[in-house]
């Protein structure tokens, strides 16, 4: 993404009819833009003015708010002007046209997607992981993630990265001081607790990334696939788990025959249950649609974060159950659920074993669906805390993960001597550069375009 310092404008409402609709301007000299769009209104700053929005021939486009934000004081750091008029995507549009045939002489184009952001990051009013935390915010699908995005667009992240980067520099500041002044022959790691500061370090920094990784789990919740033979509950174990009918379910085998998708809450993380046509060999298949819908199941489950593999408790397994393990990729869980237990005697219970945890239920009578729900919870490694959590991106995690590959070598060596200072201190500096990524403070351009693209226009 090229950005320049032109002045921007965009429609920071989203697409369609609604009450009201937003065009925002950001940048320097909108004083003509103002002038032309707003008549001989007179905007005093962070005031609203009720306001005629004046169309290049004189006539009104539409009448509004007109807000108008000076620099510094703006979401972006610059002058901004937000036109608040009626929601039709006719008049928004129109508004939006006149806004920069009016501001053509300064140079007014249209924003990219993310730039308003992008200039409030590059104008110090947020740090990296508060932008993030705005699309993440707009893209919350549970009320526990929104909660966590506001956590983090409110720099609680930001803060307890910031305070671990303070204490890593603490003691990079004493190790190259001693480098410094090597002369002195003072035992740095036993005068200084070197080892001490640096063992409460790595526990800061593994209760961030716990958190974060919490964090996370709200943003980006679970794929679950439904997998198994033909005519074992899939569906019905899909509507109990929803806890509404979503799925068709009859007795007749291979009833559904493409994947059906619902995403459920548990404890306010998103679960994206996908229930697949009946796996059974392709050769057996009625028909031709039947045979694509068991190779799109395959697809599902590959790339499934979870797999609960649907079995009939009351015939027990068979070849061909097997079979379809067999198949299984190796790095997804895999919960093999014993559904119909109301035909076979069994109690609903979770047992884990060696070879899987195995969990029975029965789907049409709602039994041991909460023993489930909770098994799904465990998976996924969520704890309720009660703290606050943040909203975390995988990237964030990442950096945190290489932060602490850091410190685990800097331990190694500050285990061995004070001769390898030098090295434990290029550690250190490694360590802050990674937590540093996180909040923008070194973070190369090339991600920064990556990260503003994927925001809507006009945020």
């Amino acid at each position: 993404m090229n950005f320049d310092s032109s002045p921007i404008a965009a429609i920071a409402t989203a697409p369609g009819r609604g009450g009201i609709g937003v065009v925002r301007l950001s940048g320097k000299n909108l004083a003509s833009v103002i002038q032309a769009v707003c008549g001989r209104a007179q905007l005093q700053p962070r005031h609203a003015t009720y306001v005629d929005f004046i169309g290049s021939d004189g006539s009104a486009i539409d009448k509004g708010i007109a807000l108008y934000f000076n620099a510094p004081h703006s979401y972006t750091g610059e002058d901004v002007l937000e036109l608040q008029g009626h929601g039709g995507p006719v008049v928004l549009q129109m508004l939006l046209t006149r806004c920069l045939e009016a501001g053509h002489e300064v140079g007014v184009r249209l924003a990219q997607p993310g730039e308003f952001t992008h200039r409030a990051f590059l104008n110090d009013k947020l740090d990296l992981a508060q932008a993030e935390a705005v699309a993440d915010l707009i893209d919350a699908s549970t009320e526990a993630a929104a909660k966590s995005a506001s956590q983090s667009l409110s720099g609680v992240f930001s803060k307890a990265i910031h305070e671990l980067v303070s204490q890593v520099i603490h003691l990079r500041m004493l190790v190259e001081a001693t480098l410094d002044f090597p002369e002195e022959e003072i035992d740095f790691l036993e005068k200084s607790d070197a080892r001490g500061q640096l063992t409460r370090i790595r526990e800061t920094l593994d209760h961030v990334f716990n958190q974060a990784a919490q964090g996370a789990l709200l943003r980006d919740g679970l794929n679950v696939v439904l997998a198994g033979q033909p005519n074992v509950g899939k569906s019905s174990l899909l509507n109990a788990l929803a806890g509404a009918d979503v799925a068709i379910v009859t007795p007749i085998a291979g009833t559904t025959r493409d994947k059906v998708t619902e995403t459920i809450q548990i404890e306010g993380i998103p679960i994206n249950i996908i229930d697949t046509a009946g796996i059974r060999d392709v050769s057996d298949a009625n028909d031709e649609v039947e045979r694509i819908g068991i190779e799109r199941t395959w697809a599902a489950v590959d790339k499934a974060d979870v797999i609960l593999h649907m079995l009939d408790a009351s015939r027990g397994p068979t070849r061909a159950d097997e079979s379809i393990v067999a198949r299984f990729p190796l790095n997804a869980p895999v919960v093999r659920v014993w559904n119909k237990i109301d035909l076979s005697g069994h109690k609903p219970a979770v047992d884990r074993m060696q070879d899987a945890t195995h969990v029975y239920l029965s789907a049409t009578d709602r039994l041991g669906i909460d023993l489930l729900r909770a098994e799904l919870l465990r998976i996924a490694g969520w704890q309720q805390t009660g703290e606050s959590l943040y909203l975390a991106r995988e990237r964030h995690l990442i950096a945190l993960k290489a932060a602490r590959s850091h410190l685990d070598v800097a331990a190694q060596l500050a285990a061995q001597s004070d001769q390898a200072l030098d090295l434990f201190a290029e550690e250190l500096r490694l360590t802050q550069e990674r937590l540093n990524s996180i909040t923008g403070e070194f973070t190369s351009d090339d991600l920064l375009g990556v990260i503003f693209s994927r925001f809507c226009i006009g945020k």
